[in-house]
């Protein structure tokens, strides 16, 4: 059965983006406030989308949280607000649970950025957390997004063990503070 929609792929590629931008990032850029969860109210953002001349609906909002491959947005219950999965350089409160990892998780990253993984570890930079990906198939596609993909194996077990936090985000991605050199394993 097709999609007899008039959105278009490129057309919720453009809204993701745009939503990680204003959802995680820089909510200021349109006159957006998210609350102390990260929740903005939808009929606000797509007010505030529309004076800033992004094309935004709710069922293009709809489709963008439906289709998105790595779920980086939701709806609340009710479906008044909405929010980034992960992935903040604001601060908010996701309300996330500290959980015991699985003994393995995989980073995904360039071949460029390895000699300082090397050196310094995994470091959230801007972001409130290091993101880990629950499978090597998943890192290597984060990876691929920043040049030629190389995929570290994180001991999280290990970590865990040694009193080192994690949560899990709504979409699955696995959030801890940073991450040691001595809990990577680099591949050959």
């Amino acid at each position: 059965m097709e999609d007899s929609s008039p959105v278009k792929p490129v057309d919720l590629v453009r809204t993701s983006k745009f939503l990680s931008l204003v959802l995680r990032h820089r909510p200021d850029r349109i006159g957006l406030t998210l609350d102390p969860q990260g929740w903005a109210r939808v009929d606000e953002l797509i007010e505030a989308a529309q004076r800033a001349r992004v094309p935004l609906d709710r069922e293009l909002l709809r489709r963008v949280v439906a289709e998105n491959d790595k779920q980086r947005f939701a709806f609340s219950d009710d479906g008044e607000r909405i929010r980034a999965s992960q992935g903040h350089s604001v601060a908010v409160d996701l309300g996330l649970v500290a959980l015991a990892p699985p003994e393995l998780l995989y980073h995904g990253t360039a071949d460029r950025f390895v000699e300082s993984i090397r050196l310094q570890g995994l470091v959230r930079r801007n972001r409130t957390h290091v993101h880990l990906s629950p499978d090597a198939r998943t890192a290597t596609q984060v990876g691929q997004r920043h040049g030629r993909p190389v995929v570290l194996t994180v001991r999280s077990g290990e970590m865990h063990r040694d009193g080192i936090v994690f949560h899990q985000s709504a979409n699955g991605v696995w959030l801890t503070e940073a991450v040691l050199p001595s809990y990577l394993d680099f591949p050959e």
